[in-house]
């Protein structure tokens, strides 16, 4: 009769009620994955540390006590979580993974002959995804109890083999961006993306695990949304108590203050805002440490627990009705449905020269790329569109599909899994 389905009510209810989860869910991984992108962008253009030109005092800058660290793991761990969605999820098509970690690979070691300031991570995003295929299978328990044992170890095993490396002649280290001409030495590009590196993998798969072990719970139960932050938190917080504990009342920062790096760089300040550039040797009190970009256990665990409590609250946010349907969260949300591309532009706009430009400030330069991502997020959305680097991975993940031996029962797959629409 005039308008009705001759569905019951209280039979549509219930699938209605799983649609608007799961569009809700990929709304507030969108948020997650856009908030990253402005983070990353305000470490890239600010500075973390600033000396005072007057005493000389170097001293941490709030991006780099509130951004430095978080942004790119919580961006990582993303990575991990966007594993387990879409109509196929990684697991059932690891050909397509595969060929679109080569792309965001190419992407990456493009990017790596711009001359910026800048440390573009995609080239270890795209190992972390290969290294992936080999624990796509695993069950989510197993997963998080791997995490978990990855955090505390793997740092262990970059402490001891870093030296190692770093003795080599030369020492297996690039020093810079990785880009084409470094795939003739593949032995020293290898060290650098894994252990020596600024984005070493062997600490940073803790947290593409930690991502594939948040993916894999029930992402539209507001219960998991609010476990999610006060787990991560709970996890966070008590990491930087134990720094706090280990390098006050028990001495472990007088015992870096004594070392050789401490006279050479002003690590009281990285110690608060990054520890980049710092080679951590020497003393076994450089993993009691939680500071931003150090790869110890606290650090992992610190900036996985911000990370699953960001992702929490981006969950919780897009459950608010009013939000989602005036539109107001739709730039951030656009901006995170296409962050390899907005990533790669702002990385490339960086590497143009401002010397004989108007001179804007830091804070202005980050406003128009922030706004200029936001902007383009927001109409790329509005359109239906991808972006066209993602176009291109998406491309690559359809066409490793399509090759592999699931590629007849493709229809069966993708009824199972979640649709992203």
């Amino acid at each position: 009769m005039g308008g009705q389905s001759g569905v019951p009510r209280t039979q549509r209810r219930p699938r209605d009620r799983v649609r608007g989860g799961r569009e809700a869910r990929l709304l507030g991984i969108d948020l997650a994955r856009g908030a990253a992108l402005l983070a990353m962008m305000a470490t890239h253009i600010l500075p973390t540390l600033v000396q005072d030109p007057g005493t000389g005092t170097v001293s941490a800058t709030w991006v780099g006590t509130v951004l430095s660290g978080r942004a790119a793991a919580l961006f990582a761990v993303l990575a991990g979580v966007s594993l387990t969605l879409g109509r196929v999820p990684a697991e059932r098509n690891r050909r397509g993974l595969a060929l679109r970690a080569a792309v965001i690979a190419a992407v990456g070691l493009t990017l790596g002959l711009a001359r910026v300031d800048v440390a573009v991570i995609l080239v270890v995003y795209a190992v972390l995804f290969w290294c992936s295929l080999g624990v796509l299978g695993l069950r989510r328990q197993t997963l998080g109890l791997l995490a978990v044992a990855w955090i505390l170890l793997a740092p262990v095993a970059a402490y001891l083999l870093r030296p190692l490396l770093l003795a080599a002649t030369p020492p297996l280290r690039l020093g810079h961006n990785p880009s084409w001409p470094d795939l003739a030495d593949p032995v020293r590009l290898l060290a650098d993306l894994t252990v020596t590196g600024y984005y070493p993998a062997l600490e940073w798969f803790g947290y593409l695990l930690v991502g594939l072990w948040i993916g894999r719970a029930d992402l539209a139960r507001t219960g998991t949304q609010v476990w999610l932050v006060l787990g991560g938190a709970s996890a966070a917080v008590l990491a930087k108590a134990c720094a706090w504990a280990f390098l006050g009342p028990l001495g472990g920062l007088n015992a870096l203050l004594a070392t050789p790096q401490a006279r050479v760089w002003p690590l009281r300040a990285m110690l608060e805002a990054n520890l980049t550039g710092v080679d951590q040797t020497g003393t076994w009190w450089w993993l009691t440490s939680a500071a931003p970009h150090s790869g110890t256990p606290l650090d992992l665990l610190h900036t996985a627990g911000t990370s699953a409590a960001a992702i929490g609250a981006f969950l919780l946010l897009a459950r608010i009705g009013p939000l989602a349907r005036t539109g107001l969260l739709a730039p951030l949300a656009g901006a995170g449905g296409m962050t390899l591309t907005l990533y790669t532009a702002h990385v490339a706009a960086l590497a143009v020269p401002l010397a004989d430009w108007a001179g804007p400030t830091r804070e202005v330069l980050l406003a128009v790329h922030v706004i200029a991502a936001l902007a383009i997020g927001l109409f790329v959305r509005a359109n239906g569109w991808r972006g066209p680097r993602e176009a291109v991975a998406h491309a690559a993940a359809r066409l490793g599909r399509a090759g592999g031996p699931g590629a007849r029962g493709g229809g069966a797959v993708r009824r199972a899994a979640p649709s992203r629409r």
